[in-house]
C-alpha cells in the first residue's frame, strides 16, 4: 500500500495546485485518492469543533455492509426463481436438488440445476444491474462535481446499491439507466447534491420506472429473470404475493378470504425468508432484519422510525379491517409486514438521514404515518398493490413540516414555563 500511496503523492502535482495542468478535473482525482486512503484534511486542534472518527465514508460503508445480506439473497433468489419457473413450465430437464426444494422453496416447487447453476445465473442477472446503476449515477455525479468545482460525495455509494435492489431482476438495463439519470439529475443534483435532496434518490428512481414503464415494475406481475426474446422462458410471468393478496385480483369466490387464497401459493415462511418472486433485494425479511440490526447497533439508522413504521402498518391494517373494506381487509398486519417491500423501505429508505425528520418526536410521527399510508394505499388503490414507495415519498415531502411543528411545540412549552 505504501507503493500506491507514493504513486498518488507523485501524481498530486498534476492536479492539486491551482495552476496544474489537470486542476480542472481535480474532483475526479481527489475522489480516487480518498476512495483508497483517508483524506489529509482534518479538524483543527483548536476551536469548538466536535471530533469523531465517523465521517461520511464510514457511514456509507456501514450501510453497504448492512445491505450485503439482501444482496447475497438477491443473487441466490434470482437464480432460484428462474429455475423454478423453468420447472413449472416444463421447458427443460435437469437435476432437481431435493434438499433445496424443501429448505428454500417448500412444497410445490422443483427448481432445476445445482446450487452453482443458481448462483451463476443470479450473478449474471444482478451484476449488470449493479454496474449500470453505479456507472450512470457516479459518472453524472462526477460531471456535476467538476462543473461545481467541489469534491465528489460518497452519497451515491448507498443509493446505487439500493436502486439495484429495489428493481425486478428482469428490468431492461436501458430503462434502469434512464431512471438513474432522472433521479440523480432532477432529484439530487439540481437541489445541490448530497444532503440537499428533498426526496429519497433510490425511491424516485423506482417511481420513474413505475410511472414511465409500469409493465416492468407495477407489482402485479413482476417477471422472473430470464424472460425476453432471447431467453429460455420467454413470456413467463409470476404473480407476487401483493397481487395474490389483493381482493381486486383474486376470483370472486375467494374475495372474502383473501388471506387463505394468498397462502395457497405463498406461506408466511416463504415470504419471511424470501423464496418468492419480486424485486431483487427486498424479498427476504430475515436478511433485512440482519441489516437493520447492524444499522441500529452502529447508530446509523433510527430504530424509532423503524419501530414506528411497524406500529403504523399494524394500526393501518387494524383500522381497515375494522371498517371491513373490500381490498386487503382479510389480511393481517403480519401478512402486510412480509409482503412486498415494506420492511426494506422502512429499514433502508425511511431512515435516510437527509429526507427524514431530525427531531425525535418527528421520527415517531414520520414512521407511524408511513406505515398507515402504506396499508391504506395497498388496500384502497386497486391499480397499485404496493404502497411503501408512495408512502415514503409523500412523507419525505412532509418531513420538514413535521420537524417545524415539533420544534414550535417545544418553543411554546418553554415559553409557558417562563411565564
Amino acid at each position: 500500500m505504501q507503493f500506491l500511496r507514493n504513486l498518488i503523492e507523485k501524481q498530486r502535482k498534476l492536479y492539486h495546485a491551482p495552476d496544474a495542468k489537470l486542476h480542472k478535473i481535480w474532483p475526479l482525482m481527489d475522489a480516487g485518492e480518498t476512495f483508497l486512503f483517508n483524506p489529509d484534511s482534518k479538524t483543527p486542534d483548536q476551536g469548538p469543533q466536535v471530533r469523531d472518527y465517523v465521517d461520511m465514508k464510514r457511514v456509507m460503508m456501514t450501510v453497504i455492509f448492512a445491505l450485503v445480506p439482501c444482496l447475497l439473497w438477491s443473487i441466490w433468489n434470482t437464480g432460484a426463481q428462474h429455475f423454478a419457473a423453468i420447472a413449472s413450465m416444463g421447458a427443460a430437464e435437469g437435476y432437481v436438488a431435493g434438499w433445496m426444494q424443501g429448505l428454500i422453496f417448500g412444497d410445490g416447487y422443483a427448481p432445476l440445476g445445482t446450487a452453482t447453476d443458481i448462483i451463476v445465473f443470479g450473478l449474471q442477472q444482478m451484476l449488470p444491474i449493479i454496474f449500470v446503476s453505479y456507472f450512470v449515477g457516479l459518472n453524472i455525479e462526477a460531471l456535476f462535481a467538476v462543473w461545481r468545482k467541489e469534491e465528489v460525495s460518497e452519497g451515491y455509494l448507498v443509493s446505487g446499491l439500493l436502486i439495484a435492489l429495489i428493481v425486478p431482476p428482469s428490468i431492461p438495463l436501458w430503462q434502469l439507466a434512464l431512471s438513474v439519470a432522472f433521479s440523480v439529475i432532477l432529484v439530487k443534483e439540481v437541489f445541490g447534491g448530497t444532503g440537499m435532496n428533498v426526496f429519497n434518490v433510490a425511491l424516485m428512481s423506482r417511481a420513474f420506472l413505475f410511472f414511465a414503464y409500469p409493465a416492468q415494475i407495477s407489482g402485479d406481475f413482476v417477471w422472473v429473470a430470464g424472460n425476453g426474446p432471447t431467453k429460455l422462458i420467454d413470456g413467463y410471468s409470476a404473480p407476487t404475493p401483493l397481487a395474490l393478496g389483493s381482493a381486486y385480483q383474486v376470483p370472486e369466490e375467494a374475495a372474502k378470504d383473501v388471506s387463505s387464497y394468498l397462502h395457497e401459493s405463498f406461506s408466511w415462511s416463504d415470504m419471511f425468508f424470501g423464496s418468492i418472486p419480486g424485486s431483487a433485494g427486498e424479498m427476504s425479511v430475515l436478511c433485512i432484519l440482519l441489516g437493520a440490526a447492524l444499522l441500529i447497533i452502529t447508530g446509523i439508522g433510527s430504530w424509532r422510525t423503524m419501530l414506528a413504521g411497524v406500529i403504523g402498518i399494524f394500526v393501518g391494517a387494524a383500522i381497515l379491517n375494522l371498517f371491513d373494506y373490500s381490498g386487503l381487509y382479510s389480511l393481517s398486519a403480519m401478512d402486510h409486514l412480509v409482503m412486498g417491500g415494506f420492511m426494506f423501505g422502512i429499514v433502508f429508505m425511511a431512515t435516510d438521514p437527509v429526507t427524514c425528520p431530525e427531531t425525535t418526536k418527528g421520527k415517531w410521527i414520520y414512521g407511524l404515518l408511513i406505515g398507515i399510508l402504506a396499508a391504506l394505499v395497498r388496500v384502497v388503490n386497486p391499480a397499485y398493490p404496493e404502497g411503501t414507495m408512495l408512502a415514503i415519498l409523500l412523507m419525505n415531502a412532509f418531513a420538514p413540516t413535521i420537524d417545524y411543528f415539533v420544534t414550535q411545540a417545544n418553543v411554546r412549552r418553554r415559553r409557558k414555563r417562563l411565564g
